[in-house]
């Protein structure tokens, strides 16, 4: 099916100040959840500590990282959200390259906030070793909490910079 894709007006954005919530939206891949979740959480943390009043976090879960830039692309368009992160854990499985997968998803959401004129943050991550023995798990749990902590952060500081930037005349 080949569609040509709708072109989504832009709409001017309300100023944030270090003072004004956001609306941020979540896709988080199920795949390994007990870990991917823990950047969930402290992006969720975070984002309630960087704003007065807090943001406004929606939370959206998909079966795997290869679902995620479609949800982005769609909450994009919406018009609802002031940013969007994506959360997700790519390893190698054995069954195809994770590679491949961590690649086009990346891609894929670059171009969701070129096209749509929208932040979109990364914590897809891609270790190059991953094992479900006790030691990964609990590294990886740590670590997507310092990760989720981060690109809230960033994610932030993005629509403060955002925001003094001269509008986009239609």
């Amino acid at each position: 099916m080949n569609q040509k894709s709708k072109q989504v007006p832009l709409k001017p954005k309300a100023e944030i100040s270090p003072a004004g919530g956001v609306r941020v939206a979540v896709v988080s891949s199920c795949w390994h959840r007990d870990i991917v979740s823990n950047a969930t959480a402290a992006i969720c943390a975070e984002l309630g500590r960087t704003s007065d009043p807090p943001s406004v976090v929606d939370r959206y879960e998909v079966p795997g990282a290869f679902e995620i830039p479609l949800h982005a692309k769609r909450l994009a368009a919406s018009g609802e959200y002031d940013a969007i992160i994506a959360c997700g854990l790519v390893v190698n499985g054995g069954i195809y390259r994770h590679e491949f997968v961590a690649s086009t998803v990346i891609d894929a959401l670059m171009r969701v906030q070129l096209d749509q004129d929208i932040p979109v943050f990364s914590a897809v991550l891609t270790p190059r070793d991953f094992h479900e023995h006790q030691e990964h798990l609990e590294f990886f749990s740590a670590h997507f909490i310092k990760k989720g902590t981060e690109v809230a952060r960033a994610c932030v500081e993005t629509l403060r910079s955002l925001s003094k930037l001269p509008g986009i005349k239609v």
